[in-house]
């Protein structure tokens, strides 16, 4: 702080009372820099917390209903599962029976005819889904009605398996189905609708499966194209690659992933969902249709051979966790390498 005074004679009284005057009026007040460059906080700190921090075994409390109610649901019937596969199970009774629920099952023709007839289904559903799924996605990547398209792909999708197996029973109705009158206008069915024949008929139920579920590959496919590095597929560009091209080098192998996510799902679900096929065919005709899955709905709910039944799901679940690791390691193997 620095004070301006005035010099002031003796004998002046009155000149030192202005002077003492003037002195209030010329005080200049000098504050540091380093005062008013510091800054101020102007939040208030944070009171000190009353209850403590909780522990873990707070956290697992809350989630053991959950919990508790998921194993209820799930791990339970997979034991009890298993339980059933070693003994012959009937009314009133379980007894053991030495694992003849499974040594049975490989003299059993028609078990060995539902795996090759499962695996043609699975086969032609996916390859059908993934190749048509993935055109339909970069044919509406970008373009102007993308929206209102894929909306529009999504409804078959959204309808229960069940009612996609009636709508499609009537179209395929050999009196007075329009699909059945346009294919046997065409010259390419006969009199005898495409699900009475055997050597059609399985043709005839992957068509719904693929017209019910390959809307979701078309979903699952757009969104994995949306993360595609447009400045990869520029330099391509001017490198004068063709689209084709490109297609192959960058965007397909930007889209492993996503296909690998929608060819796991649609694998496991040709392994579970019946529903269309038993309102379709229900295995027939003759067993034309009778994939494995069927079959286990037969041995088990019209036989009501349930020791024999949980011996084929015990089995069918075992092999579709085996080729879905396989399916993971072989996708895996063809990503490119992160260097």
């Amino acid at each position: 702080m620095t004070d301006v005074t005035m010099s002031t004679g003796p004998g002046s009284p009155e000149r030192a009372k202005k002077a003492s005057s003037g002195l209030e009026l010329f005080r200049v007040r000098h504050i540091p820099d380093s005062v008013e460059s510091r800054p101020v906080s102007a939040v208030a700190a944070e009171p000190a917390s009353v209850n403590p921090p909780a522990s873990k075994a707070y956290y697992f409390l809350l989630m053991a209903p959950a919990i508790l109610v998921l194993a209820f649901i799930s791990i339970y019937p997979f034991f009890w599962m298993i339980y059933m596969s070693l003994h012959e199970v009937d009314i009133g009774k379980i007894e053991w029976n030495n694992f003849e629920n499974f040594t049975r099952l490989a003299g059993d023709t028609r078990f060995l005819m539902g795996w090759w007839l499962l695996i043609q289904y699975s086969f032609l559903c996916l390859a059908l889904q993934i190749a048509i799924g993935v055109f339909l996605a970069v044919s509406l990547n970008g373009s102007r009605y993308e929206k209102v398209l894929v909306t529009t792909l999504l409804m078959p999708m959204m309808m229960a398996p069940l009612v996609a197996g009636m709508v499609w029973y009537f179209l395929y109705n050999g009196t007075f189905g329009w699909y059945h009158w346009l294919l046997q206008s065409m010259g390419i069915l006969g009199p005898k609708s495409i699900l009475a024949s055997s050597s059609t008929a399985m043709i005839g139920i992957v068509l719904v499966d693929v017209w019910q579920w390959t809307p979701l590959i078309t979903l699952i496919t757009l969104a994995g194209l949306k993360r595609v590095p447009q400045d990869q597929l520029e330099a391509n560009m001017v490198d004068g690659a063709s689209p084709i091209r490109n297609f192959m080098s960058v965007t397909l192998p930007n889209l492993y992933p996503v296909l690998l996510i929608a060819i796991m799902l649609r694998f496991m679900d040709n392994f579970r969902f019946i529903d269309s096929i038993l309102v379709l065919t229900g295995g027939g005709p003759g067993n034309a249709t009778k994939i494995l899955p069927v079959y286990l709905f037969e041995v088990s709910f019209k036989f009501f051979k349930l020791g024999r039944g949980a011996a084929i799901a015990l089995i069918l679940l075992i092999v579709t966790i085996i080729l879905g690791m396989l399916l993971v390691r072989v996708f895996d193997r063809q990503q490119p390498k992160k260097v």
